[in-house]
């Protein structure tokens, strides 16, 4: 009995022993868990309140590409195909204007107001040798400077060296050929590399108001600084611009902005010669002398009112006495009467650079009735109203938001991007929209201008579900001065836009000014053409909206 007595205490004694340390271990556990979990916690929160030296880009799964990036990806690659990459060893193995050949294709004693006059190219390097690729920037024009007239030619490329150069002579009386040459194909497969290597070929610098103080902090479409950044940011449309945070001024105290170019170039000194004043825009059909064309008592076709959504060939039309003619649309010249009855009513929105705020200069010369409404704005880049009270007419231009280029100080307290300003218009059958902008995208990649253009499309799509009947115009750029900085403003680039631009709109309900064939026809190499030539744009913009 007492043997198992002992032995009952014993495990009783085991058990008891057992439960004690578990209990402690328990406690203890507990108090270990809390510990880590407390400073897990604190952790956390040093990291969420810290503010890090520059901003960082959280860690994320990578996210699909969106709609925008596939189309902008998609447009890119079709460019990067038809502008492909050429070796350039020297300025001999280039298009020389001199040795290359033009042939005018079943030549007639007699040409007739309506045909077509086709010239066979072919292009030769400096050594005499055929070209066995294409790619050359050609720009074709015919004239008749008694006549104040001219056209744009069309330029068929067979990427073999030789190009076909179509003219139609729309007028009679002795006619002038010209086929420049502006960059062979090796100067533009340069440009090319070298407009999509970087976007520091301008610098933005933004200003920073505090009462009477304020400072200056570098900006731009991309920072490569380990500063803190401000960040302007359009997540619908996937537009972003940066400034250079200011100590003691919040990012919302930018005021203004304005840029400077910078002594950067992604060309090389070989590269450079081919973009040499005396290389620039030669004449390539100086054997070929002028022709005579005749009535021959051919009969015109008529042709439908000029409305939105009518396709434009290439070339349009052309100068006759100074006035521009459509080919592709019955055009009605408009006297003051009639474009005062055709903007009675009229509320006309004009979006972009600074050769649609040539219209508003231009209009009251013509409309005496319209003035300008002070808006207590400074600067020619401020926003410009014009009213007639009398016939409830008015007309707006409104710069584009970033890149904007220029020297003078410009204010961005009332930009923004042209999608959202259209998306502010609720619009209706007396509103009309204009839209230009492409020269201030030139000295930046391309897919910042795809990207506008793309967001400036949904845009009109938006505007058009909620007001089908107003109207929407896109006006081209022009071209420009033609041996100015090259490699950042060249025609090249703006050329490139402009067949893009007119892709992503080509199916869109919309009128198209053809500023790019325009100018060409008129012969203006000035980024700011002339009063005649904006008088024409804006008749053209008249006949799409009465």
């Amino acid at each position: 009995m007492s043997s198992n007595m002992m032995l009952q205490k014993m495990v009783l004694l085991m058990i008891s022993f057992l439960v004690v340390t578990w209990i402690i271990i328990s406690q203890n556990s507990t108090k270990f868990w809390s510990t880590l979990n407390l400073s897990i916690s604190l952790y956390h929160w040093n990291t969420s309140t810290k503010s890090p030296p520059f901003p960082k880009t959280p860690v994320s799964p990578l996210k699909p590409p969106t709609d925008t990036e596939l189309r902008i990806k998609a447009i890119v690659e079709k460019l990067d195909q038809q502008i492909p990459p050429r070796p350039f060893a020297h300025v001999n193995t280039t298009t020389s204007a001199a040795h290359s050949t033009a042939t005018v294709l079943n030549p007639r004693h007699t040409y007739c107001k309506g045909d077509q006059l086709d010239v066979l190219l072919e292009a030769k390097d400096y050594l005499g040798r055929k070209k066995q690729y294409g790619g050359d920037f050609l720009r074709a024009r015919m004239s008749s400077p008694s006549l104040e007239a001219g056209a744009a030619g069309k330029v068929t490329d067979f990427n073999n060296g030789t190009y076909l150069v179509s003219f139609t002579l729309f007028w009679e009386g002795p006619v002038f050929l010209s086929l420049l040459l502006i960059h062979p194909s090796e100067g533009v497969s340069a440009l090319w590399r070298a407009r999509n290597q970087g976007y520091d070929k301008v610098v933005f610098k933004g200003k920073f108001v505090n009462g009477t103080s304020h400072v200056f902090t570098e900006c731009g479409l991309t920072l490569n600084s380990s500063a803190e950044l401000c960040k302007y940011l359009d997540d619908r449309d996937e537009e972003a611009f940066y400034c250079v945070k200011p100590q003691h001024l919040p990012c919302e105290a930018l005021t203004h902005m304005t840029t400077r170019n910078q002594k950067i170039s992604y060309l090389t000194m070989q590269e450079k010669g081919l973009f040499h004043r005396s290389k620039v825009g030669v004449e390539m059909m100086t054997d070929i002398k002028h022709i005579d064309v005749s009535r021959c008592n051919k009969s015109e076709k008529m042709t439908a009112k000029c409305q939105v959504g009518i396709k434009t060939p290439v070339p349009g039309g052309y100068t006759l006495q100074g006035r521009w003619i459509t080919t592709f649309c019955n055009q009605i010249q408009l006297n003051t009467t009639k474009i005062n009855d055709c903007l009675k009513g009229k509320l006309i929105y004009l979006l972009g650079d600074s050769t649609l705020r040539q219209w508003i200069y231009y209009l009251p010369k013509v409309v005496k009735t319209l003035k300008l409404f002070d808006l207590h704005e400074t600067g020619v880049f401020k926003k410009h109203v014009l009213l007639d009270a009398e016939r409830h007419t008015q007309i707006q231009w409104k710069k584009h938001s970033y890149p904007f280029v220029t020297l003078q100080l410009y204010s961005v307290i009332d930009d923004d991007y042209i999608p959202r300003e259209i998306d502010r218009l609720p619009g209706d059958k007396n509103t009309a929209i204009v839209i230009s902008f492409g020269q201030h995208f030139r000295p930046f990649p391309i897919d910042v201008f795809l990207r506008r253009a793309l967001g400036v499309r949904k845009a009109i799509e938006r505007l058009f579900l909620r007001s089908p009947t107003t109207k929407v115009i896109i006006k081209t750029e022009n071209i420009r001065e033609m041996h100015l900085d090259t490699e950042r403003f060249g025609d090249f680039h703006g050329y490139i836009q402009y067949l893009t631009m007119k892709d992503i709109f080509k199916d869109l309900n919309v009128g198209v000014i053809d500023a790019w064939d325009m100018t060409i026809a008129y012969g203006t190499n000035t980024v700011h053409p002339p009063d005649h030539v904006i008088g024409s744009q804006i008749n053209m913009f008249l006949n799409y909206i009465c």
